[in-house]
């Protein structure tokens, strides 16, 4: 992800502590790993990324970083951000699991991180859980594997996105600089 960021012109660090955070001009979350263990590593760092959000600081979340936006995930114990109210589920059994591989966006709702992202677009994927938010007015976008599901949520200066924009070729680069825009307006 550092690299994918640094591609499209952001200068990026991974920050530890909360004092390395409060000189950040955005957050992104990665996403690879468990919500339990993803929960446990925000730890100390979780007031400070609150904090940063209420200050309207740009966040964006990538699969695991989107799931850590609501409150709980059937995948384990730990509380996320519960910057959103929902919570993450399996897919179904009638999906192979993990969903991994190219599929498609269908826009909801246009905004910043989406801008020049067409209808039907084709985005890469690597997740076992997906995100049910409480309010549908976040969703930005969704795919469908087995069930629909919100790939893409947004709300004032959260964005996030189930797939990764960062191996989604050009398309995801493209995403990653809309990011870009918004850090520097």
């Amino acid at each position: 992800m550092k690299h994918g960021l640094e591609k499209v012109g952001l200068d990026s660090m991974i920050v530890s502590s909360p004092a390395q955070l409060k000189a950040t001009d955005a957050v992104v979350l990665p996403g690879v790993g468990n919500f339990s263990e993803g929960s446990r590593h925000l730890g100390r760092l979780k007031e400070a990324i609150l904090e940063l959000v209420r200050e309207g600081i740009p966040v964006l979340g990538i699969c695991l970083g989107m799931q850590l936006f609501f409150q709980e995930s059937e995948e384990g114990k730990g509380r996320g951000l519960a910057l959103f109210q929902g919570k993450n589920v399996r897919l179904p059994d009638s999906v192979k699991v993990p969903h991994m591989g190219w599929n498609t966006l269908r826009i909801i709702k246009q905004n910043d991180i989406l801008e020049g992202i067409e209808d039907g677009s084709y985005v890469y994927f690597v997740h076992s859980l997906y995100p049910v938010p409480i309010d549908r007015d976040i969703i930005s976008a969704e795919t469908t594997y087995g069930v629909a599901f919100a790939s893409a949520v947004a709300k004032q200066n959260i964005y996030g996105t189930q797939f990764h924009p960062e191996k989604s070729g050009e398309l995801g680069l493209r995403i990653l600089r809309n990011f870009v825009k918004i850090v520097r307006r």
